[in-house]
Protein backbone atom coordinates (compact mmCIF):
# COMPACT_ATOMS: atom_id res chain seq x y z
CA UNK A 1 0.00 0.00 0.00
CA UNK A 2 2.45 2.28 1.10
CA UNK A 3 4.15 2.27 -2.92
CA UNK A 4 1.07 2.87 -4.44
CA UNK A 5 0.11 6.10 -2.09
CA UNK A 6 3.86 7.14 -2.94
CA UNK A 7 3.02 6.94 -6.81
CA UNK A 8 -0.45 8.45 -6.39
CA UNK A 9 0.92 11.24 -4.10
CA UNK A 10 3.64 11.85 -6.64
CA UNK A 11 1.26 11.78 -9.35
CA UNK A 12 -0.58 14.36 -7.44
CA UNK A 13 2.42 16.41 -6.83
CA UNK A 14 3.47 16.29 -10.55
CA UNK A 15 0.58 17.68 -11.84
CA UNK A 16 0.13 20.62 -9.45
CA UNK A 17 3.23 21.50 -10.23
CA UNK A 18 3.12 20.93 -13.85
CA UNK A 19 -0.26 23.56 -13.81
CA UNK A 20 1.34 25.71 -12.17
CA UNK A 21 4.04 26.71 -13.92
CA UNK A 22 1.66 25.69 -17.18
CA UNK A 23 -0.30 28.89 -15.51
CA UNK A 24 2.64 31.09 -14.92
CA UNK A 25 4.60 30.49 -17.94
CA UNK A 26 1.30 31.25 -20.21
CA UNK A 27 1.51 34.02 -22.67
CA UNK A 28 -2.37 33.73 -23.19
CA UNK A 29 -4.33 35.23 -20.93
CA UNK A 30 -7.64 34.00 -21.56
CA UNK A 31 -9.26 31.82 -19.06
CA UNK A 32 -9.51 28.87 -22.17
CA UNK A 33 -6.34 27.48 -20.89
CA UNK A 34 -7.12 27.88 -17.28
CA UNK A 35 -10.71 26.32 -17.74
CA UNK A 36 -9.15 23.23 -19.39
CA UNK A 37 -6.24 22.83 -16.95
CA UNK A 38 -8.05 23.25 -14.07
CA UNK A 39 -10.72 20.85 -15.71
CA UNK A 40 -7.70 18.28 -16.12
CA UNK A 41 -6.51 18.53 -13.00
CA UNK A 42 -10.13 17.94 -11.37
CA UNK A 43 -10.25 14.95 -13.25
CA UNK A 44 -6.69 13.33 -12.14
CA UNK A 45 -7.87 13.93 -8.37
CA UNK A 46 -11.55 12.56 -9.19
CA UNK A 47 -9.30 9.86 -10.53
CA UNK A 48 -6.85 9.12 -7.48
CA UNK A 49 -9.55 9.45 -4.93
CA UNK A 50 -11.05 6.59 -6.72
CA UNK A 51 -7.89 4.64 -7.02
CA UNK A 52 -7.37 5.23 -3.59
CA UNK A 53 -10.53 4.28 -1.95
CA UNK A 54 -9.75 1.16 -4.50
CA UNK A 55 -6.73 0.42 -2.24
CA UNK A 56 -8.65 1.07 0.88
CA UNK A 57 -11.68 -1.47 -0.23
CA UNK A 58 -8.61 -3.74 -0.90
CA UNK A 59 -7.01 -3.39 2.33
CA UNK A 60 -9.90 -3.65 4.32
CA UNK A 61 -11.05 -6.87 2.69
CA UNK A 62 -7.77 -8.25 3.20
CA UNK A 63 -7.41 -7.68 7.29
CA UNK A 64 -11.09 -8.96 7.22
CA UNK A 65 -9.93 -12.53 5.52
CA UNK A 66 -6.89 -12.16 8.38
CA UNK A 67 -9.34 -12.10 10.92
CA UNK A 68 -11.16 -14.79 10.07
Amino acid sequence: MKKETKIVAGILAGAALGAAVALILSTDKSDDIKDKLSDWFADLLDASKDKLADVADSVKDKIAQVRH
